[in-house]
C-alpha cells in the first residue's frame, strides 16, 4: 500500500472516530443548543406584545412523541421538531420586527444540530419506522396548524410572536426530555 491509501485510510478512522466522540456528547450539545436557541428566541424579539392576548392560540404540542420509550425515537422526533421549526422560521418574517442578528443565530443553530442529528440518529428502517411515521404525522400536523396559523393572519406580528411563544414551550418540552435522556 502507498502514502497516499495510509493517508486516506487514516483520515476515514480519524474522522470516524471524531463523529462517534460528537455523537457521544450529542445530549450536552443538545441541551447548549436549546438554551442558546431560548435566550435567541427572546432575545429576537421583545416583550410579549399586549395586544396579541386577544389572538392567542393552542396548538396542542403532541407530547407523546417525546415519550421516553426508544431513545432512538426520542432522536429522530427531535431532528423532525428542529426541521420543522428551521422551516417556519425561514420564510415570511418581514412582519416580525425581530432583532435580525439573533434571528440568523437562531437559525443556523437549528441548522448546525439537525447536521449533527442526521449524522448521529440510527436511520434502522426496522421497528422504528411505523413509530417514527406515526410521530411524523402527528409533529407535521402540530406545525401545520402553526403554519397555517401563520398565514390565515398574513403573518402579521402578533401570529409572529404567538407562534415565538409557541416555539419557546416546544423547546423547552424538548429540554425536559434531553435532560432525561442524560439521566
Amino acid at each position: 500500500m502507498n502514502d497516499f491509501g495510509l493517508i486516506l485510510i487514516s483520515l476515514i478512522l480519524c474522522t470516524t472516530t471524531i463523529s462517534s466522540l460528537q455523537c457521544n456528547h450529542l445530549p450536552l450539545q443538545q441541551r447548549k443548543v436549546i438554551e442558546n436557541s431560548l435566550q435567541l428566541l427572546d432575545k429576537m424579539g421583545k416583550k410579549f406584545p399586549q395586544q396579541c392576548l386577544r389572538e392567542k392560540m393552542s396548538f396542542r404540542f403532541p407530547e407523546q412523541v417525546l415519550k421516553l420509550g426508544q431513545r432512538e425515537a426520542v432522536k429522530m422526533a427531535i431532528e423532525e421538531i428542529f426541521h420543522h421549526i428551521f422551516y417556519i422560521f425561514s420564510k415570511n418574517l418581514t412582519l416580525a420586527a425581530w432583532d435580525g442578528t439573533a434571528l440568523e443565530q437562531f437559525q443556523n443553530g437549528l441548522y448546525q444540530q439537525i447536521e449533527q442529528l442526521e449524522t448521529c440518529v440510527i436511520k434502522k428502517q426496522t421497528h422504528y419506522f411505523q413509530n417514527k411515521e406515526v410521530n411524523r404525522l402527528k409533529l407535521k400536523k402540530y406545525f401545520q396548524k402553526i403554519d397555517c396559523f401563520l398565514k390565515d393572519k398574513r403573518h402579521n406580528l402578533c401570529s409572529w410572536e404567538i407562534s415565538r411563544a409557541e416555539m419557546r414551550r416546544c423547546l423547552q418540552l424538548i429540554d425536559k426530555v434531553v435532560r432525561r435522556l442524560n439521566n
